[in-house]
């Protein structure tokens, strides 16, 4: 069963080694000069307090690199459930061949043992191969990417560290059941993707804020958590402030709601969620347009007022745990259904 098994695995996985070998090996080379940069960037930013304006030049200059690495590793789990998961089963009940190889001295299970064990295994290693060969290039990016990709953000968190392995391991299970339910290969992929998107994009909104219980604190309006101030004329002059997804003094946390709070610390309204509005003179004083030369002065004005940025928020010391527990959670559901592949293989499927 294990030679049959690596006879018809080989071409796909010979084909995954390739890809994987190519890109480790433009990671190998790159990644050094990477690291070199942003130490030689952070070394010389320090001395003139401008590492802001650097980790923003830094991020621009290897955006679509760290965008792309990063889809390469958020593709890999549904690649294993479309081509080794959903045909696994569906090919021998397409071509007959289930008919002879279920009749000889090995049972169903063991066969689908074999299947589910030497599959399954190959596609977890060249996801976490991929996973931690990413995370270990890209973590300068990750140190100076902008709040909403910041390591903890839904778009990269899925492609950093272990939970990869995770991913890979429930979207061939995910593949081979619903393989096994709909008995047609092409239906099988489409559906198994569309499970697995389904799932993907749960977890993060629905599942990921609460596995553990999320941190709400207030901070002073900055440099960090501040995109620009404004003054909005149709409201009467008032001073318009736009939020960002970050805190103060967390960086690369996964800012899950961030608002505008008054001095008794009821939400300040706006005309949209990450803008609230002021009530502060802006004829005269700090926020005086005659007074925009003097830089912090209205945020200053704004800070003394006892206005704040009230942010609800997951830290970046969380990111293991929240790996660890991803992991676990789509282990769980792995197992879930691979029980129910070797109930329905021989209860059901004939």
């Amino acid at each position: 069963m294990i030679w049959l098994t690596w006879r018809q695995l080989r071409g796909s996985a010979a084909m995954m080694a390739a890809l994987l070998v190519i890109l480790a090996t433009v990671l190998a080379l790159t990644g050094p000069d990477l690291a070199s940069d942003y130490s030689a960037g952070i070394a010389a930013c320090t001395q003139d307090d401008t590492c802001g304006r650097f980790y923003d030049r830094f991020f621009d200059e290897y955006d679509m690199p760290f965008m792309a690495v990063s889809l390469i590793v958020l593709l890999l789990p549904a690649v294993v459930g479309l081509f080794w998961g959903a045909p696994l089963i569906t090919r021998e009940l397409e071509t007959g061949t289930h008919l002879l190889v279920w009749n000889q001295s090995i049972t169903r299970g063991r066969w689908l043992a074999v299947k589910l064990g030497l599959t399954g295994l190959v596609a977890v290693a060249a996801a976490c191969l991929c996973g931690l060969a990413a995370t270990w290039w890209s973590d300068p990016l990750d140190k100076s990417a902008p709040g909403d990709l910041a390591l903890m953000a839904p778009l990269v968190f899925g492609a950093r560290g272990i939970a990869p392995m995770g991913y890979a391991a429930f979207a061939f299970v995910l593949g081979v059941t619903v393989g096994m339910l709909v008995r047609r290969t092409l239906p099988a992929m489409a559906l198994t993707l569309a499970v697995f998107a389904a799932i993907q994009l749960a977890m993060p909104l629905l599942v990921r804020p609460h596995l553990m219980t999320p941190v709400t604190s207030t901070f002073e309006l900055g440099k960090t958590n501040v995109d620009g101030f404004g003054i909005n004329r149709d409201q009467g002059g008032r001073v318009e402030i736009r939020l960002n997804a970050a805190v103060p003094g967390h960086a690369g946390a996964w800012v899950l709601s961030s608002s505008l709070v008054d001095p008794s610390g009821r939400p300040v309204a706006g005309p949209e969620p990450a803008i609230g509005i002021v009530q502060v003179s802006t004829t005269s004083g700090p926020c005086a347009p005659s007074s925009a030369a003097v830089p912090g002065a209205c945020s200053a004005e704004i800070n003394r007022l006892g206005y704040r940025q009230k942010a609800t928020y997951q830290p970046l010391e969380r990111f293991w745990p929240f790996q660890w527990i991803e992991t676990g959670i789509y282990a769980l559901l792995t197992l879930g259904l691979t029980w129910l592949s070797f109930w329905w293989i021989r209860r059901r499927l004939s």
